[in-house]
């Protein structure tokens, strides 16, 4: 058995649709979509309703969360804020029952014909765990508890990796829309059962037009209307490389002093611009 598992599409459809056009060459019998679909890149909902058309098995992610969430009692008050407004301008894109339809998504993910396999977005309890390789085994037994597959398949830190824990292997399986360690180009992974010996796994790394998916924060007016936050998704998209993260580092204390998010977010990509 062949599995392919892509996840963190971020609304990235030239990065989606370049890596589907590469797994309908590799002979998968199962396609897995591991959460973030949307959120990030301006084609939220073209990226939904692509995956919808697979009619494959899916994931809820973190996005996913929000973006059912967004306006119910369940929603962080944040969410609502300048900083979130890609978030909201994705809600936008979607109908009511598209966001439903997210709602409803599992968070982890077993297969009778796919034995000691365990797929889940971050981790076994969350959609926002991170696993880098110096996290703490004690934390890896809280994230996984009670989990006796030997192979678990996560996503959401957009870095392909791969743990060993306890007689576990825990792989990421890396971005298809939003990478980040310094190719840009659309990830994902290839699972094989190897009869008796378990799952082997391939990382794979799909060039595409990054140059076009750049053009879409333009074109649909996502840059205009999404606010300071849109323009750290595209510097992402060009150069693969952690903007968001520690932007919210520097945001921090720049706040502090009165500096607006707009201001911020242009100080911040100047700076970036030097070691880019």
């Amino acid at each position: 058995m062949r599995i392919a598992v892509l996840a963190d599409v971020h609304g990235n459809l030239c990065a989606f649709e370049a890596a589907l056009d590469h797994v309908a060459q590799q002979g998968v019998d199962r396609i897995v979509l591991a959460g973030d679909l949307v959120i990030g890149c301006p084609d939220t909902a073209a990226c939904w309703r692509l995956a919808r058309s697979l009619h494959c098995s899916m994931l809820r992610g973190n996005q996913e969360r929000y973006v059912a969430c967004y306006n119910t009692p369940d929603a962080d008050p944040y969410w609502h804020t300048e900083q979130y407004a890609p978030v909201g301008w994705g809600v936008v894109q979607l109908t009511d029952g598209e966001r439903q339809e997210m709602r409803a998504l599992p968070l982890s993910l077993r297969f009778a014909d796919a034995p000691d396999l365990l797929f889940v977005h971050a981790s076994a309890r969350s959609d926002i765990d991170t696993i880098t390789a110096y996290t703490p085994a004690a934390r890896l037994g809280d994230m996984f508890a009670g989990v006796s597959e030997r192979t678990i398949v996560r996503a959401h830190n957009h870095v392909c990796q791969v743990r060993l824990w306890e007689g576990h292997q825990i792989v990421t399986t890396g971005s298809v829309g939003l990478p980040l360690d310094g190719n840009p180009t659309a990830q994902y992974l290839l699972l094989e059962r190897n009869g008796s010996s378990g799952w082997r796994f391939e990382h794979q790394s799909v060039a595409y037009d990054v140059d076009a998916a750049l053009r879409r924060f333009d074109e649909t007016g996502y840059l205009a209307e999404a606010g300071p936050m849109a323009c750290l998704f595209q510097r992402t998209v060009a150069t693969a490389a952690h903007h968001l993260i520690p932007f919210m580092r520097y945001y921090a204390h720049w706040r502090q002093e009165g500096l607006s998010l707009e201001r911020a977010v242009e100080r911040f990509l100047n700076a970036t611009y030097l070691r880019d």
